[in-house]
Parts: structure tokens; C-alpha cells; sequence
């Protein structure tokens, strides 16, 4: 945790955040890869419609992915890259449910609770920890993220 000091933190609170960070960047992969998956195989009447949305949501994960990774960094820690590292810790599972569209949104609005739950715990050890660089960032996503779910809520009818 080279960087505490510089950055002004405590190498303990770098440590522990940059561990919950590693668990929000596993279910951020999960979560994008399943989106991935349900924009190759959707099928049906909503194709036209969910197929460019699930594009549009999987590359704002990916640069999520990153930041999240770079993040890590910053506070002197590694992030973790494996898929078999990231099935252990990771509150999404892969899905096998890729091709119905309904199902699909569903996967994707529960999996926005579970990375919105994440960030909201990262939010009060970053606020009590004084990193403000974290918590700007978790609080930005979850900003924008509220919004994703209410839009694909009113498209399952919600």
C-alpha cells in the first residue's frame, strides 16, 4: 500500500476498501459477461429493442470494470483478474438465461441491486476512511445506476 501515505489514507483503510473493491470488480465482470451473453443470444420480438441496450449497458460495465481495476491501483492493491477468483466471491452467478429478453432484464435489474448495494457499503467505510476519491466514484455510479433501473423497470411494465 505504497500510495496511502501519499494520497493521505491509512494503509489499513486502503486495504480493506481495495478488498471490497476486488468483490464489487468480480460481480462487475459476472454482471458483464451475462450481458454480453444475453446480447449475442436474445431472440424474439424485443430483439430489435434489447439487442443495441444490452450493447449500450455491457460497455458501460466494461469501462466500470476498469476504473474499478485502476482504483484498486491507486490504493497500492492488485486486482484480482481471474474468472475462477471472481466465481468464488461474487454475488452474481452466471447465467444460463440469455436468450428471452424479460428474463434477461430481470437478471440485469438484479444484478444492479446487488453492485447498488456494494457501492452504498463502499460509500460509508470510504466516508468513515476519508477517500474521497472512492466515494466520488461509487456515488457517481450509483447515480447513474438508479436511473438504469428505473428505465428497465418501465420496460418490463413496473
Amino acid at each position: 500500500m505504497k500510495n496511502a501515505s501519499i494520497i493521505g489514507l491509512k494503509e489499513a483503510d486502503c486495504k480493506n476498501i481495495s478488498e471490497k473493491l476486488n468483490t464489487l470488480l468480480a460481480n462487475y465482470s459476472i454482471f458483464y459477461q451475462n450481458t454480453r451473453g444475453s446480447h449475442w443470444n436474445i431472440k424474439g420480438e424485443q430483439f430489435f429493442t434489447l439487442h443495441p441496450k444490452f450493447e449500450e449497458l455491457y460497455n458501460s460495465l466494461v469501462l466500470k470494470i476498469d476504473e474499478i481495476a485502476e482504483r484498486i491501483l491507486t490504493l497500492g492493491a492488485t486486482p484480482a483478474h481471474n474468472y475462477s477468483d471472481y466465481l468464488k466471491v461474487a454475488t452474481i452467478k452466471e447465467s444460463r438465461e440469455v436468450s428471452d429478453g424479460n428474463k434477461s432484464v430481470e437478471l440485469i435489474l438484479s444484478s444492479f441491486k446487488v453492485v447498488i448495494d456494494l457501492q452504498r457499503e463502499l460509500l460509508d467505510i470510504t466516508d468513515a476512511a476519508g477517500d474521497e476519491g472512492t466515494n466520488s466514484q461509487m456515488s457517481d455510479y450509483i447515480t447513474e445506476q438508479e436511473k438504469e433501473v428505473w428505465m428497465y423497470n418501465s420496460y418490463l411494465g413496473k
